[in-house]
């Protein structure tokens, strides 16, 4: 039997879309394998939203090379797409697909495999093999209008499901290079949302996260679709509990949304809310469009009428122009609105988008200093925030067993926080339970328990099951 292997870099759309490409190679006869073993095949999803994000892609793609020379490395994703030059370049690449005809890897592959066996028979040299059955297929996506599937039919885990619901974006941000290549907007239909997500249900599943590249856009170009009306229908599927919202923009949260919210009983009470710059000139600098008013305001209302909601935000430092004042504008907005995180980012120039020609490139000396002030404020938040349920007895859905220590289990509270539990329940009368190996334990995957809060932690908090 072949062997396959897969490495995912980058989002939670591109964690999506590897699971559904893996589960094509599993019904063609596959097994699928760890990435650090010997396989005849390698996917690569890549990606491309930093220079950082580049090399890494090249790094994995040359392990991929080394763990077995004669195998397929097929590299596919972001970076494919915006960079299909550089990735031919490396020796030992054998197909190239960017963010389109990602359905088609697996035909690719086997193209791949049988003009091999056919150069092998006519004892064909290495170097004229190569030649022959390197396949770029990286296209042309600005003009797409219609969403890929691929879909997920098996679901191997029961945790939580990512769902990827749109492609593409039309915002070009300044800084951005994720439009050039994603191309534009496609939405994928309502009934078929629905229909995975029923899948999902069926097959044990308590939570689904609702992902896309903008998923704010979802259904804009679709006729009487929008995310409202989804999270609506999916709140209706008999067996999930949590419906969770990837990444958002903050004009998305408008009055009517967050009045369905506070009704549809099964969103989660965490919004990761973009803000990437407390400043409004940098804002505009980076054709951002909203102001840190308006910001200010959808977290004020968010928190007035959400229950211990949770708002969590990406940040950018150092973009192009950005003087101490500005910087400074941004920290002490931050500092007033006190989000639960903040993801900071230092601002990579992405070849081909507007900023990269931008005046007063900031210096990587400064962009590390601001980065460094932000995320002791980001901590400083966390913890605070977190405190707050010290004492308090919250439902936590249980992922993984910890690999450092099998007497822990940790997951997810519905705002969000990472809480870590031993593995002797407490129960109503105070007596206790000890799992008495780690496959008992396992059992507690996929399930969701009241866990009392006893410590606060600034990433995540400890506590004990009382179910």
């Amino acid at each position: 039997m072949k062997k396959a292997a897969f490495y995912t870099l980058g989002c939670k759309v591109n964690q999506y879309e590897t699971e559904s490409i893996s589960e094509l190679f599993a019904k063609k006869g596959y097994e699928l394998v760890d990435f650090e073993a010997y396989a005849d095949v390698y996917v690569i999803n890549t990606c491309t939203v930093t220079g950082l994000s580049d090399r890494k892609s090249r790094q994995i793609i040359r392990r991929a090379i080394k763990n077995n020379p004669d195998s397929i490395v097929a590299v596919i994703g972001c970076y494919a797409q915006t960079s299909p030059g550089e990735v031919r370049e490396i020796p030992g690449v054998s197909l190239i697909i960017g963010t389109k005809d990602k359905n088609k890897v697996v035909e690719n592959v086997e193209k791949i495999q049988s003009t091999r066996e056919k150069d092998e028979n006519k004892n064909k040299s290495e170097s004229a093999r190569t030649s022959v059955y390197a396949l770029d297929l990286v296209s042309d996506i600005k003009n797409l209008r219609k969403f890929e599937e691929i879909g997920i039919n098996s679901y191997h885990d029961r945790t939580r499901a990512f769902i990827k619901v749109q492609e593409g974006c039309n915002q070009f941000c300044s800084y951005c290079i994720i439009p050039y290549a994603r191309g534009p907007l496609r939405s994928r239909s309502y009934e078929n949302v629905i229909k995975e997500v029923t899948g999902i249900a069926d097959n044990g599943y308590k939570e689904v996260v609702l992902t896309g590249i903008h998923l704010a856009s979802y259904g804009k170009d679709l006729k009487e679709e929008s995310l409202l009306k989804l999270i609506k229908g999916i709140n209706e599927i008999d067996g999930i509990e949590r419906i969770r919202l990837g990444s958002i923009e903050p004009t998305t949260i408008t009055e009517e949304f967050i009045e369905m919210a506070g009704k549809t009983n099964k969103l989660c009470p965490h919004f990761h809310i973009s803000l990437q710059s407390g400043c409004d000139e940098t804002l505009r600098r980076m054709n951002r469009k909203y102001t840190t008013e308006f910001y200010k305001k959808i977290v004020w209302l968010l928190r007035e009428k959400i229950p211990d909601v949770s708002v969590t935000t990406d940040v950018m430092v150092g973009f192009p122009g950005e003087t101490d004042d500005e910087f400074e504008k941004t920290f002490e907005f931050l500092s007033e609105i006190e989000l639960t995180k903040m993801h900071v980012f230092k601002y990579s120039a992405r070849k081909g988008t507007p900023a990269a020609e931008f005046d007063n490139q900031i210096a990587p000396l400064i962009k590390e200093k601001r980065s460094r002030k932000l995320l002791e404020l980001s901590n400083s938040c966390s913890l605070k925030f977190n405190k707050k349920f010290t004492g308090r007895n919250l439902p936590v859905l249980f992922e993984q067993v910890s690999a450092a220590n099998l007497s822990l289990i940790d997951g997810l509270t519905p705002n969000h926080i990472k809480a870590v539990c031993s593995t002797h329940p407490t129960f109503g009368d105070g007596s206790h339970q000890t799992f008495g190996d780690s496959s008992q334990f396992c059992e507690l995957r996929g399930t969701i328990k009241n866990v009392v809060i006893d410590k606060a932690y600034t990433e995540d908090v400890s506590g004990h099951i009382t179910d």
